[in-house]
């Protein structure tokens, strides 16, 4: 007998967002965070992109907009040292909303605690083993030195993670030499604000928003409201403490160095200092013992890591529960890293982007500036880079290439006609269970799929949307299965797809 069933080490937003989707999976997690209280320092400062969607999915979205710290923003990115300007667009791929990462911990903390979870603040992971049939963890806690076992235990533990240190996951990539220091800040009395939002400061004349690249590093700003949102980027070789947070001195320092000049500064509002890492995790499984979020991937670039992470653990945790209750079919929980390394290394690969537009000034790297530019000019092209760095582009990899287009892709949220109502495939989401998804009375499909009514919920509905006939929907909201034709194979390919994410069905004379 084990204590429980998923250690959780670590209580940032990875590690609670695990926890309640283990807790709808029908799971007992521990969560085990050695911080006694949610840090004040700030680290993130939004979510955006697939993630927001899940959130909806999950009926948890109204609880983060209203801890919000403002209303949604226009789509406007920064991409490397330009801008992803996504309000032309009609279908706009990605939306962030502006809310602080203890915010968001204190959210996921509630929602954990509300479904019975229990979370240990205070309780630092000394060492882990493992052996075939569980893992033991060694806790320092407010009392004392004691072990804890559990089935499984996930390390959503930081980039320095020492879970994928002691599980002996490798994590290759490089630390960028660079230092950048994030503000908002008061405008300062002294600064003129123009209509165009430019800026004048005596001694340096007029700025414009947007980056400004110097000798010595680079330095971007934007005026909204009378709230100056600053950041200065500096190659430096200097390690700094996480909990060390950066003082209005040294963001001053760093904008005379930058700039050449001293631009003042008003009262402090969002004061930050990050470096950028380009690593991802050899594997997120070694044995028992499980990696998600900045343990498992780090990106060289802001608005990223955090929503990469959560949608990790929402990929985990449903394949978490099927092993946990064994009915889990062979290789689910290996496709976890399957399809988050997939993910993540597609994140890795448009953060990177930004760092090769970033980081240099040759004449080579300004004649790509002016090329990328000249291409997100164009709305298929914004389009595709919005939805790139949003993640609503990903498409899990499908070992058949004859493969349905949707599978692998997250669930539209279509609006659904049914007899009891009009619904969506958002609040079908909501419990966190399969569905198979009828839009057009498919007998045939039925009754395949009564035979795993145990685990799947069958809804039969109309959509005035209607793309496909059918849908397998995973509880991750990724589809497993489609069909928009009535072939003659679908009860087949079907019977495949459930045996495959949801494994054997019920006997004969239990469906």
């Amino acid at each position: 007998m084990t204590d429980t069933d998923v250690i959780i080490v670590g209580a940032g937003p990875t590690g609670l967002m695990l926890a309640g989707e283990l807790r709808l999976a029908g799971v007992e997690p521990l969560v085990l965070e050695r911080q006694a209280q949610i840090r004040e320092t700030p680290k993130a400062s939004g979510l955006g992109g697939r993630i927001l969607d899940l959130l909806r999915y999950r009926g948890l979205l109204e609880r983060f907009e209203a801890a919000a710290s403002g209303p949604y923003p226009p789509p406007r990115f920064p991409f490397g040292n330009l801008y992803l300007d996504l309000t032309q667009l009609d279908d706009v791929p990605m939306h962030a909303l502006p809310i602080p990462q203890r915010a968001i911990e204190r959210v996921l903390e509630d929602h954990a605690r509300d479904l019975g979870t229990e979370v240990r603040r205070g309780h630092e992971v000394l060492a882990v083993s493992q052996d075939e049939n569980a893992v033991t963890a060694e806790v320092r806690g407010p009392d004392g030195v004691y072990r804890v076992t559990a089935r499984y235990l996930v390390g959503c533990d930081g980039g320095r993670s020492p879970i994928r240190e002691l599980a002996g996951i490798a994590f290759s990539g490089i630390t960028y030499p660079e230092v950048n220091r994030l503000a908002q800040v008061t405008v300062h009395e002294s600064v003129t604000v123009h209509d165009d939002g430019d800026i004048e400061v005596a001694g340096m004349g007029r700025l414009h928003p947007g980056f400004t690249r110097t000798d010595n590093g680079v330095f971007a700003f934007a005026v909204n409201a009378g709230v100056l949102s600053l950041q200065t980027t500096e190659d430096e070789s200097a390690e700094y403490d996480d909990n060390e947070p950066l003082s209005m001195a040294e963001l001053a320092d760093s904008c005379r160095r930058v700039l050449g000049a001293d631009l003042p500064l008003g009262d402090p509002i969002r004061l930050s200092r990050y470096t950028f890492q380009d690593r991802q995790a050899e594997r997120y499984r070694a044995g028992r013992i499980l990696v998600a979020g900045d343990a498992a991937h780090l990106f060289p670039a802001t608005g990223t890591a955090l929503n990469v992470g959560m949608l990790d653990t929402v990929d985990l945790a449903w394949k978490l529960g099927a092993e946990i209750a064994g009915w889990a079919p062979a290789g689910l929980l290996d496709s976890y890293h399957d399809e988050r390394h997939f993910a993540g290394a597609r994140a890795r690969t448009q953060t990177r982007a930004q760092a090769a537009l970033r980081r240099t000034d040759d004449p080579a790297v300004e004649a790509l500036r002016d090329v990328f530019r000249e291409l997100i000019s164009d709305t298929p092209a914004l389009r595709r880079m919005g939805a790139m760095v949003g993640a609503t582009d990903v498409r899990y990899p499908q070992p058949d290439p004859e493969t349905h287009p949707l599978a692998g892709t997250f669930a539209p949220d279509l609006t659904l006609h049914t007899d009891q109502g009009t619904t969506s495939v958002a609040e079908l989401m909501r419990t966190a269970r399969p569905v198979l998804l009828d839009l057009a009375d498919r007998t045939d499909l039925h009754e395949v799929a009564r035979e795993w009514s145990h685990r799947i919920d069958i809804r039969i509905a109309k959509t005035d949307d209607l793309t496909t006939e059918a849908l397998l929907i995973r509880p991750d909201a990724h589809i497993a299965w489609a069909t928009d034709v009535h072939a003659p194979t679908d009860a087949a390919t079907l019977r495949t797809a459930l045996t495959t994410w949801f494994g054997e069905p019920l006997p004969a004379a239990d469906a």
